[in-house]
């Protein structure tokens, strides 16, 4: 199915019946990523699985997009179908689009869970703020006209590729020119003053050994949203839901159920 606003066309699965459940991906990721909790879902609830826009079958975004025009298209979405009070499970990038959901539009969110999910801004590190500084100062060197008129136009873009293959992360490579803005505007958004906003019961679930998405994240979560409770698991990491599926599986049917 096919869901369509601002000429962004939208690809998305509706199956089974019941009380909504709705389930919003990572970045890179698509409706698939969830295919262990759609086919054990899908007899109780009514599961809606998308593909964020720039994801999957979806198209990209018309122009740059952040968080907040992600969450507003999500909304316009859950209205188009006529959904309220949708239970959410999102993971990673789709965390960030529940948070502000469930902080800005409550009545369209019932309860959700959010596992390893991103918002918060990471804490600085030396190495980091140096490689950052360093790849700042070399890409305005390579978009200087100086540099252009030696290499001329096509010149510096390959040099400014070469820099983004050098110190570009893999997801951020992997994108498309225009993706690659969405993709800085996301991560740059600091989502923590929607996180006392929110009024849904919230589980948080986590890897101990996630380093994209670290554990104290989560329990910063757990501490600003009002009714949240968090969930730990050794040996796991950015993907704990699918590290300890079973267990996934477990506190999703008791949390929802």
């Amino acid at each position: 199915m096919v869901f369509e606003r601002r000429g962004v066309k939208m690809h998305y699965e509706l199956l089974g019946e019941g009380k909504p459940l709705l389930l919003l991906h990572g970045w890179g990721g698509n409706a698939d990523s969830f295919l262990p909790l759609i086919r054990d879902f899908e007899g109780r609830r009514q599961i809606i699985a998308l593909d964020f826009p720039g994801h999957g079958q979806s198209d990209e975004p018309d122009c740059p997009w952040s968080v907040d025009e992600y969450a507003a298209y999500i909304a316009n979405f859950l209205g188009e179908l006529r959904v309220e009070g949708a239970d959410i499970v999102a993971h990673s990038f789709g965390g960030r689009v529940a948070i502000l959901l469930a902080a800005e539009w409550p009545r369209l969110v019932g309860k959700m869970i959010l596992t390893g999910a991103a918002g918060i801004p990471p804490r600085p590190s030396g190495k980091k703020t140096a490689r950052a500084r360093l790849y700042t100062a070399l890409r305005s060197v390579a978009s200087s006209g100086a540099v252009g008129a030696i290499l001329g136009e096509e010149g510096q873009a390959n040099l400014r590729e070469k820099l983004v293959q050098r110190f570009g992360s893999a997801d951020y490579r992997a994108l498309t020119p225009s993706m690659r803005q969405t993709f800085n505007r996301v991560i740059h958004q600091d989502l923590t003053p929607s996180l006392s906003k929110i009024k849904a019961p919230t589980l948080l679930v986590w890897g101990r050994d996630d380093t994209e998405t670290p554990l104290w994240m989560g329990q910063t979560m757990e501490r600003l949203i009002p009714d949240a409770g968090l969930v730990a698991w050794e040996g796991c990491g950015h993907f704990a839901y699918l590290d300890r599926y079973a267990d996934f599986r477990r506190v999703t049917e008791a949390f929802l159920l």
